[in-house]
């Protein structure tokens, strides 16, 4: 069958060069940008989910997938009228289910939290690593906020910033939560299969909140395991999510590790916002209910120990009600209905955590 190059046929899918044009270039490390979703990044200086101290310690799984770069963002102010990036990728990521716009592409947006909007889409052809490209180059010359959501299923080497020659480049304006919601879960969590970074539930939820927020979706290998709960409980967070339902092989492990997970965390931060959930494509069996039912076991011991900050989302309402066959892209994995639909439901949970808080 003839290979066809849809660019040839429709210009509009070319991406964007830098050619003839002229940039100067800002590493992403740089002081003066503000670096999101990666809570060692200071020390480190690398582009790891995971503090490197303990990924001899984690599963193999979460060892490899914590280099995936889901809920990373680097913010920044400038004036240019034009933003590009040089970017090293991990490697390849073709996945027969999620485009790369949104495994290995970068989302750039203009302004700050619910007010931000979607600006452009930057990704690598089907054979590229390493590629670079403009998101706009009909940019407002005055200041503004721009945030670039990094791939939710790549690994990232090294970004570089272009923008045009005689324009100004410094940090961000602040967060109106600058305390992040800490997310843990499946491949769910991590993204799959939004079409876009920004597209994802977390994010979703933490530009409308104007929020930072930290990403620790672990496709296919969140498991509630006692040092992915002792290291999150190492960080300063306003909220944490624990969303691993789908990950756990069986109620018997739900049993075994769901409300452990909570108290290892609980025991450390007595006064922190949790909520729990259980995973939104729940079909009504009886082994989908058994799993309901044990989470939400968790937080009703939480409860009747006199815990005021936990908080409980059912799975079966995140989708919604009507038209629920039109939110997932193989009966698990939500696509950008999905996740719309999730942030719906997940942000007034969010605020009303938040609001004891503020």
């Amino acid at each position: 069958m003839k290979k066809i190059d849809i660019s040839k046929i429709d210009k509009n899918f070319v991406r964007q060069t830098a050619d003839g044009i002229e940039l100067k270039f800002i590493d992403a490390k740089d002081d003066s940008l503000e670096q999101c979703g990666f809570p060692w990044f200071p020390k480190e200086r690398e582009y790891c989910r995971l503090p490197q101290r303990i990924l001899d310690q984690v599963s193999e799984g979460v060892s490899v997938l914590s280099w995936q770069t889901s809920g990373g963002a680097i913010r920044f102010r400038t004036n240019s009228t034009v933003i590009a990036l040089e970017v090293k990728l991990d490697g390849l990521s073709n996945m027969s289910h999620m485009p790369r716009t949104g495994s290995s592409g970068f989302d750039l947006f203009t302004g700050c939290g619910s007010e931000s909007i979607f600006t452009g889409n930057l990704r690598p052809d089907a054979d590229e690593v390493n590629f670079s490209g403009i998101f706009s180059q009909e940019l407002s010359n005055e200041t503004q906020d721009y945030t670039i959501y990094f791939p939710l299923y790549n690994g990232v080497k090294e970004v570089k910033i272009g923008i045009s020659p005689e324009a100004e480049i410094a940090a961000p304006s602040s967060f109106k939560i600058e305390k992040p919601i800490m997310f843990y879960g499946s491949s769910i969590t991590q993204g799959g299969c939004a079409s876009r970074p920004a597209n994802s539930y977390t994010h979703i939820a933490a530009r409308r909140l104007n929020a930072n927020f930290i990403n620790w979706g672990f496709s296919g290998n969140a498991k509630g395991e006692a040092i992915m709960a002792e290291t999150i409980a190492e960080l300063e967070m306003s909220v944490l999510v624990i969303d691993y339902d789908a990950n756990a092989p069986s109620p018997e492990h739900l049993i075994a590790t769901h409300e452990l997970f909570f108290k290892i965390i609980r025991a450390v931060h007595p006064e922190l916002p949790i909520i729990i959930i259980s995973k939104p494509h729940f079909y009504g069996t009886e082994l989908d209910c058994r799993r309901r039912e044990i989470i939400r076991k968790t937080y009703e011991n939480a409860l009747e120990n006199g815990d005021k900050n936990c908080y409980f989302i059912d799975g079966e309402t995140l989708f919604g009600s009507n038209e629920r066959d039109l939110c997932t892209v193989d009966r698990c994995h939500p696509n950008d209905i999905g996740f719309l639909r999730m942030a719906g439901t997940v942000t007034p949970v969010l605020q009303q955590a938040l609001s004891k808080k503020l």
